[in-house]
Formats: structure tokens, C-alpha cells, sequence
């Protein structure tokens, strides 16, 4: 049994196809094949079936990815443990929300530009549905993104944390300061939202569902940058985490509005798939991530506050 043969194994199963893996590792079809059959005959077990132009693990092969994952990570270890070059170096990719590249990501690129110049750092952004998909084929080392409480088993979270949902407007607005305000008197405002059916937007979208509401928003992007800078040209709304929108709350350029009828809870969460072995620079991007949680849990407070007095942050 080589090595190879068992990360052409681990690879086809993430990938479930043949093809793929074969075009990840640079080699040919062929010879993943011929390592696969070589690796079955010593194990003397059906490893894959092919159904179509699927490729699933057997009963055996799901038994066998779970020693396969812990050998190669067990072998990672030891050259880690011997090997001269200390400092990370490796590439990393990083998927995420548009929201969280704006707001979260800048200190973490940072530390990592002047901590570890040698790592070179992707970012992907998308929403955390196309993000799951490109984790679960292994197109991506951790997945950083905003949504309600997810879970698999095929995945390791090493972060989740609440983070407040809030409506915001510019302070000149009408709405600006007004105590106890429902969502139905925000209607008749404009509305600059993101997309349809993702995440926060979801929620408040089902929450005017259940009142036998809509709304037609004048502008959907997901670039919330974009949002932030036409709510402070313009007299309008929007909805948002308030970790983007804190620095202009700060300012004074942006006011969140005290609406009591509605509040959604959202997660900050970060995973990587537990096929995947989590390399010292995931685990530094992980470490970096998390030493926000304090600072999570100080604006929760604030915001909490803001609502119930109705005073200014």
C-alpha cells in the first residue's frame, strides 16, 4: 500500500468522480484507476461503486476513508515535526460572504501578509449555499459565513458566533431616533437589500409572509459595501449585520433604527470538511477568527441595549 494510492482514494471520494481527482492530482484516468484497482486487491474489498456518471464510496470504502484521513494526516504531522521549514508557507483558500470580506477579513489578511508573507491567500465569495458546495469538493480549505446554526457530519465548525441583524438608515431619516417602530412603518420607505432567499434577507422576507406583507426593494446586490454607500446618499433602509454597518454607526453617518417587532439571530460560522486536513495555516486563520469573539459578544450587548432604551450607540 502506497501513500499516493491512499491520497488518490481520499481525493476521488471528496470529489466523487474519477475524473476530477484525476485532474486535481495531474495525472491520467488511467493510472487512477490502476492505483484504485491496486488498492482494492490488497484490501480485497470493492472500494467504489459507479453508477452512471456517479462515483459513491461502499460500506467498506466509507470504513476505509476514515483510517485513509487519519494516515495522511498522521504522516503531515510527522514531516511537519521534522521538516526545517518552520514558517507556514503553504496556500490557502478561503470562502466567504461579501459582508465578512469587507468587515472581518482586512485585520486577518493583514496579520497574515506581515506574520506570514510566504502563505499565499485566496479569497472566494459567494453565498453559503454555492460556498458548502465548493467545501464539500474540496475546492475550498475553510468556509467563514453568516447564516442560522448549521451542522453536518461531514463537516468540523470551529466557530460560531450570534451576531445581531439590524435596520439601519441614514440619521437624517425620518425614522432616525423614533422609539418602538414596527416593520410595517418602514414599508412605505425604499428599501437597498441583498438578494433574495440568502441568509438574513430570507428571514425577514418570511417574517412579512406570515403578516401578509411583501416588499419590493428599489435596489438587490449582494455587495453590501454598495448598500452601505447608497444608504448614505439617499433616504433609504436596509437590513443588515451590524458588525458591517458598525463603523458608520460610529461615525455618525449611519443610525440603527429601533424596530421591536422583529429580530433575527444569525451565526458567524467557520468549517472545514473533516476529510480535510487542517494545515497550520487553517489553523492560524481559525486562531485569528476566533480572537473576534469578544468583540462579537460586546456588540451584541450594544445592540441589545440600543433597543430596549431606544438610545444612540
Amino acid at each position: 500500500m502506497e501513500f499516493r494510492q491512499l491520497h488518490t482514494f481520499v481525493t476521488i471520494a471528496q470529489e466523487e468522480s474519477f475524473s476530477r481527482a484525476a485532474e486535481l492530482l495531474g495525472y491520467s484516468q488511467s493510472a487512477v484507476t490502476v492505483q484504485i484497482r491496486r488498492l482494492e486487491g490488497e484490501l480485497k474489498v470493492r472500494l467504489f461503486d459507479r453508477m452512471g456518471k456517479q462515483t459513491i464510496l461502499t460500506a467498506q470504502g466509507r470504513r476505509f476513508l476514515q483510517y485513509a484521513n487519519d494516515i495522511l494526516r498522521d504522516l503531515e504531522q510527522a514531516k511537519m515535526a521534522v521538516s526545517t521549514e518552520e514558517e507556514p508557507h503553504e496556500p490557502l483558500h478561503v470562502g466567504t460572504l461579501e459582508s465578512l470580506c469587507f468587515s472581518k477579513l482586512p485585520p486577518i489578511l493583514k496579520y497574515f501578509r506581515d506574520h506570514y508573507p510566504k502563505v499565499p491567500v485566496k479569497i472566494t465569495t459567494g453565498s453559503p449555499k454555492e460556498l458548502i458546495g465548493m467545501m464539500e469538493r474540496n475546492q475550498l480549505d475553510l468556509i467563514y459565513f453568516l447564516d442560522r446554526s448549521r451542522y453536518s457530519s461531514s463537516w468540523n465548525k470551529e466557530l460560531e458566533v450570534r451576531e445581531p441583524i439590524v435596520f439601519v438608515a441614514s440619521p437624517e431619516s425620518k425614522l432616525a431616533g423614533t422609539r418602538g417602530l414596527t416593520v410595517e412603518e418602514l414599508l412605505e420607505e425604499p428599501f437597498f437589500l441583498t438578494e433574495k432567499n440568502e441568509n438574513y434577507r430570507r428571514e425577514l422576507d418570511q417574517f412579512l409572509e406570515s403578516k401578509n406583507k411583501g416588499l419590493t426593494p428599489v435596489l438587490e446586490i449582494s455587495n453590501t459595501e454598495f448598500i452601505i454607500q447608497s444608504l448614505r446618499r439617499n433616504r433609504g433602509i436596509s437590513y443588515l449585520p451590524y458588525f458591517a454597518v458598525e463603523e458608520r454607526i460610529r461615525e455618525g453617518t449611519l443610525a440603527v433604527l429601533d424596530v421591536t417587532d422583529f429580530r433575527a439571530v444569525m451565526y458567524r460560522q467557520l468549517f472545514y470538511h473533516k476529510n480535510k486536513w487542517k494545515s497550520p495555516e487553517m489553523e492560524e486563520f481559525i486562531r485569528l477568527a476566533g480572537l473576534d469573539l469578544q468583540n462579537s459578544i460586546e456588540t451584541e450587548r450594544r445592540v441589545t441595549m440600543k433597543n430596549n432604551e431606544g438610545g444612540r450607540l
